[in-house]
């Protein structure tokens, strides 16, 4: 079975360092997953409502997990969140937000709508692939997602 995670960033820098750590965390799992990007707000919920070019749910299907970047053009992630989680057909997807701030009313108002976990993103490549493997180890190990 193949778990897709669904991660927003604009940060192309971030995308690329994230899709590495994926590779390099995930190579001694049995474990496949399918790392899918996204650029912006918009870009996030049109792919989640299966709507404009991610209209193909083969090849856009819903994700187990949402990566999710606070500060992004057009709709930032904080409005996606609240929009997720309002949603009954995307509230269940575990969202763990995934950005620069360290801000405790970052860390407070995302709880609040309903964040499954919060990361301030790591600096080093090593630290990533950690944060990925504890990702791994964590959503697709130990607990159980609906489906």
């Amino acid at each position: 079975m193949t778990t897709t995670v669904l991660y927003a960033d604009d940060d192309p820098e971030d995308r690329m360092l994230t899709e590495e750590a994926f590779e390099e965390a995930f190579e001694a799992s049995n474990l496949s997953v399918q790392l899918q990007f996204v650029e912006d707000g918009e870009q996030l919920m049109d792919y989640l409502q299966n709507s404009g070019k991610f209209s193909d749910n083969k090849k856009f299907p819903t994700p187990d997990l949402i990566l999710l970047d606070l500060n992004m053009p057009k709709k930032d992630g904080r409005e996606c969140l609240k929009e997720i989680k309002d949603n009954v057909h995307l509230k269940k997807i575990p969202v763990v937000v995934l950005t620069t701030s360290n801000d405790e009313e970052d860390v407070i108002k995302t709880y609040n709508l309903g964040v499954s976990s919060f990361i301030t993103k790591p600096v080093t490549f090593e630290s990533m692939v950690e944060v990925v493997e504890s990702l791994n180890k964590y959503w697709f190990q130990v607990v159980r997602l609906p489906h």
